[in-house]
């Protein structure tokens, strides 16, 4: 499990390539590197990963076909950064709000709008999820827990403070990027539960 409060940004140092698998290779913060092991869990962008190999501060991961193709991932080249955060321990402080780590789209980014001390960005989700969307709810962008400001059907802004915008890569997001998505998992959960009781009863009513 994950809080959404990012904790750094990583920079992708080395990218292999094969058919449908990826590894590449992350530079992780000094403040993130003890007791760091083998089959640890850590988010990029969001997404849950595996650590796969240690060298220094050099650790590695694996990206299935499927990750590939559900998140941003796969467009990394070496130089990009990565919003990082390891997994929650029992008796930590969640600032933000559960997060599972499993990307569910992927949106664009449709307007961004910078003031002195402000900065508001609009996204485009898939029709389909438009569903989970609620003012004032939670979401994950690419692993930051936000709260949505407004929506407009499929389509939501967030208000970033520069606190937020000087630790995430959030900060160099441009119209037209893809960013991962994780909409809140409870608010998941009760919009799918509902969806199903209305249509078992529909159902019934049609016998």
């Amino acid at each position: 499990m994950f809080t959404g409060i990012v904790q750094g940004m990583a920079e992708v140092v080395a990218i292999e390539e094969k058919q449908d698998f990826r590894r590449h290779v992350l530079r992780l913060p000094p403040s993130m590197l003890g007791g760091i092991e083998l089959g640890a869990s850590i988010a990029h962008n969001g997404c849950c990963l595996t650590v796969t190999e240690v060298q220094d501060d050099r650790v590695a991961f694996d990206l299935m076909a499927e990750t590939l193709r559900l998140t941003n991932l796969g467009g990394l080249q070496v130089g990009d950064k990565v919003n990082v955060e390891r997994a929650a321990k029992f008796g930590d402080e969640i600032g933000g709000h559960a997060m599972s780590g499993h990307i569910i789209c992927l949106a664009r980014v449709d307007e961004v709008i910078r003031t002195p001390n402000n900065c508001t960005v609009w996204f485009t989700l898939p029709a389909e999820f438009g569903k989970y969307l609620f003012a004032k709810g939670y979401i994950g962008i690419d692993g930051c827990s936000l709260t949505i400001g407004s929506v407009e059907g499929s389509r939501f802004c967030v208000h970033l403070i520069p606190e937020t915008l000087e630790r995430t890569i959030i900060q160099f997001r441009q119209v037209g990027d893809a960013i991962n998505i994780e909409v809140d998992p409870q608010t998941q959960a009760i919009v799918d539960t509902v969806e199903r009781v209305l249509a078992q009863r529909h159902g019934a009513g049609l016998a």
